[in-house]
């Protein structure tokens, strides 16, 4: 069977930490992988580092799963109508359509990854949020 190689290595430290829209409070992220890596657009593949007190707002997604992993701290997830606490090493699938939020509500900081496939989610008109 062939190796499939990669393509390139990179240092997660290289990257710069950003505050993408609808991210609040140092709700920062990394992307590590995205669609301009990923050349099918099949993967976004960020590590999410939330100062207390930031957090994302509720939204959803048309045709994205997204998967929260958390490394680090505490955060509330709001999943539909529900809320819950996750810690270090609880995961969440997030299927399409489904509302979901995180937020920071401790003392420390909350450190997860978030997996999201595809890479880029389907507006239902160009003026959607997304």
């Amino acid at each position: 069977m062939e190796q499939v190689q990669p393509l390139w290595f990179k240092s997660m430290g290289d990257i710069p930490w950003q505050e993408y829209p609808g991210h609040f409070g140092g709700a920062l992220s990394k992307e590590l992988v995205g669609p301009q890596q990923s050349s099918a657009g099949l993967i976004d593949f960020r590590i999410s580092r939330y100062a207390p007190m930031a957090y994302v707002e509720v939204h959803s997604h048309k045709v994205q799963y997204q998967i929260y992993y958390v490394l680090e701290g505490e955060g509330t997830l709001i999943i539909g109508n529900e809320r819950r606490v996750m810690k270090v090493h609880d995961y969440v699938l997030v299927p399409p359509g489904l509302s979901h939020g995180i937020s920071n509500q401790g003392l420390d900081a909350l450190v997860f990854f978030v997996i999201t496939t595809p890479a880029v989610d389907q507006a239902a008109d160009p003026g959607e949020k997304q």
